[in-house]
């Protein structure tokens, strides 16, 4: 065992496919992790459980991905948030106009059309709405006034496709169509042919005018929403969050979970187990007798408990998993300690005197740094599923958007029974794979050590 070296376990370990196979899923995953938090904004993660930072995205809209193997494509839900600003006047009128252009080519309807605005103003300037289709036709959508106010003023609104005013203005345009529009909604009659209720693709203008005598008025945020049934790259769940952004911040969550609970669990465990098997007699029987205890307690009920009773915070669920998880390490590094304390350099550091802290950390356990290695590679997974488990049953920390977390809330809206397989698949393969990767890394390290420790 003196025999094995770092250079020795590397130069052995890169020789396996298995070990190599794990370093490269890890790396990826430790670069996933780094993109995550340099790249994304720290406000996605502190807003994942806020809904009105998600209210522009649609609900449970399917990945864009998909359309590519769809015969019939889905529309996708589009943000437009640059429209192209024209100011006019003429006598003592003048206009504000805002135009979004975009390019509609889906074989069913969107979910519905939202515009958005904050306006700045004097007095109650008139606010337009139309839409230019692809075939030339002009519908009336919106003509309101603003709320009047004699001081300048910053009014927000929202106009949604579902308002009675929009579906009153289109029933008086009906002669426009040859079919009956009294009983579709606002997109449907919008996005329709003229001869037959199906969707007209092409480039629709939608325009904003904004209409104010002798003062002038403007749009100071202006934002037009097609509510589509595919959004980014994961799609959206039921409470309109960007699943992508959930399954990104999930990866250094999961990677800090494992990695803290099995470093710590094994650095518990060696230290136990050697001061056990070294000191022997009474001190060994008790020390023991207590891991028996802990060992023998079952642990997913008993952290179940832990959970309800005290906290479900992340931190406290990170501080239970490591209360069960050094106790199986101690019992392998008593049973190496009893073994490398009858050799003849550790009875001669005892005859010189030597403390026995010195001793345990100089003699024993570097001795046990191969088998440490191998144990905190196996013990992530572990780690990772567990609280995975715990935050499936409800009983994880919400304010994190974990991939456990997330599998929870698909399971609260019955995702499964709803076929929204994006919601639970990704997820599941997430844990699976960072599973896999310290799995294949932990395996290749015990096939090196494992024989040359028996020997």
């Amino acid at each position: 065992m003196s025999s094995i070296t770092p250079q020795d376990i590397k130069k052995e370990f890169f020789k396996s496919k298995m070990g190599i196979a794990g370093i490269t899923i890890l790396s990826i995953l430790i670069l996933t992790s780094i993109f995550t938090m340099v790249l994304i904004p720290i406000e996605t993660f502190q807003e994942w459980n806020n809904p009105g930072s998600w209210i522009t995205y649609p609900k449970t809209a399917i990945p864009v991905w998909v359309n590519l193997f769809l015969f019939e494509k889905i529309p996708e839900h589009k943000i437009l948030t640059q429209p192209n600003i024209k100011n006019a006047a003429n006598n003592e009128i003048n206009l504000s106009s805002y135009q979004f252009n975009f390019n509609f080519e889906y074989d069913q309807f969107p979910n519905d059309f939202i515009y958005s605005y904050s306006s700045q103003y004097v007095n109650s300037p008139l606010l337009e709405m139309s839409v230019i289709r692809p075939d030339g036709i002009k519908l009336k959508l919106v003509s309101t006034s603003l709320p009047y106010s004699d001081v300048i003023t910053i009014h927000e609104d929202k106009i949604f496709s579902t308002d009675a005013m929009i579906k009153k203005e289109l029933f008086l345009q009906e002669e426009k169509f040859e079919f009956k529009i009294d009983k579709l909604s606002a997109e449907d009659i919008v996005f329709s042919k003229t001869k037959v209720n199906e969707p007209l693709k092409g480039n629709y203008v939608f325009l904003i005018n904004l209409y104010e005598i002798n003062e002038k008025s403007e749009i100071t945020e202006s934002n037009l929403i097609i509510g589509g049934k595919a959004f980014g790259i994961m799609g959206t769940d039921e409470l309109r969050r960007d699943l992508a952004m959930g399954l990104l911040w999930g990866t250094p969550l999961a990677l800090f979970i494992g990695l803290v609970v099995s470093i710590a669990s094994v650095i518990m465990g060696l230290i136990y187990g050697v001061y056990a098997g070294f000191k022997g007699k009474k001190t060994d029987e008790t020390l023991m007798r207590f891991n028996d205890v802990i060992y023998a307690l079952p642990a997913l009920p008993f952290l179940i408990i832990l959970s309800v009773t005290i906290s479900n915070s992340i931190f406290v669920m990170i501080g239970f998993l490591m209360i069960f998880g050094w106790v199986g390490i101690a019992k392998v590094a008593r049973s190496m300690s009893l073994q490398i304390k009858t050799r003849g350099y550790v009875e001669a550091a005892t005859m010189m005197g030597q403390k026995d802290s010195k001793m345990i950390l100089k003699h024993i356990l570097p001795q046990l740094l191969p088998y440490a290695f191998a144990s905190v590679a196996i013990s992530v997974p572990a780690a990772i599923t567990t609280e995975a488990g715990l935050s499936f049953l409800g009983l994880g920390d919400p304010s994190f958007p974990t991939w456990g977390q997330i599998l929870h809330d698909a399971n609260t809206f019955g995702a499964t029974a709803r076929g929204l397989w994006w919601w639970i698949v990704p997820p599941g393969i997430m844990i699976a794979i960072t599973g896999l990767a310290f799995v294949f890394i932990g395996n290749a390290l015990d096939s090196i050590i494992n024989p040359k420790l028996k020997r």
